[in-house]
């Protein structure tokens, strides 16, 4: 695989400059597009080329969701990666339900936006800690009240070092994190990752999680 294209729009010119000089210094990633304006991103020649946007609008308004949907029309191989430090929970499901494939809040860091990156890239979608945590509060909530058993099958296909994974995965651990707790590389953390989303068929973090709590991996 060669290098991540990515495009950077944000209305805040010194968050630009500084997310474009983090993404710079990394060989892995190239920095197509960056732009101030919804208006310029649209004309920008360079947004056929990127594999992820990285969107940091002012406000999350009807025109930037306006905008997510006619970016998964016009260009749908565009990931998009919000990054916004407003964000609640009927704006984070106006966003995904738009096309957003990523979501970083204000708790997110440079670590974050990376790992963000490459988990796009790799075809899953990716939401920071607290967004996260938001998008599964209902979900718990409406679990301990329904106590369903545990899915056996599914469970009994992981390995005994995937199901490791699994369980500091659901507990929020970066792949650093992962790597370094269970003496790996990253880049085998990734390939655990994506062995256990096979075999259990989920499709996002998000899914995992819900996995990981309706199953007793980790604890709520």
């Amino acid at each position: 695989m060669g290098k991540i294209r990515v495009g950077v729009c944000s209305e805040h010119k010194l968050l630009l400059e500084g997310i474009c000089r983090l993404l710079d210094d990394l060989e892995s990633i190239q920095v197509l597009l960056k732009e101030t304006s919804v208006d310029g991103l649209l004309k920008s020649p360079a947004l056929d080329q990127v594999h992820i946007l990285i969107l940091n609008p002012d406000v999350l308004d009807a025109r930037i969701l306006n905008l997510i949907v006619q970016m998964s029309v016009v260009h749908p191989k565009v990931m998009i990666l919000i990054l916004s430090m407003a964000a609640n929970e009927a704006t984070i499901h106006k966003t995904i339900k738009a096309g957003a494939k990523g979501f970083l809040a204000r708790d997110s860091d440079q670590d974050d936006l990376l790992e963000a990156i490459f988990t796009l890239r790799n075809g899953h979608d990716y939401y920071s800690k607290s967004i996260t945590q938001l998008l599964l509060k209902k979900y718990i909530t409406d679990l301990k009240s329904d106590s369903p058993s545990p899915e056996q099958k599914e469970l009994h296909s992981l390995s005994s070092r995937e199901l490791e994974v699994l369980t500091l995965w659901g507990n929020s651990y970066t792949n650093n994190e992962i790597s370094e707790k269970l003496f790996i590389s990253i880049r085998t953390v990734e390939s655990h990752k994506n062995h256990i989303m096979q075999k259990l068929n989920l499709k996002t973090a998000v899914d995992m999680v819900k996995f990981a709590i309706k199953n007793s991996i980790i604890e709520i």
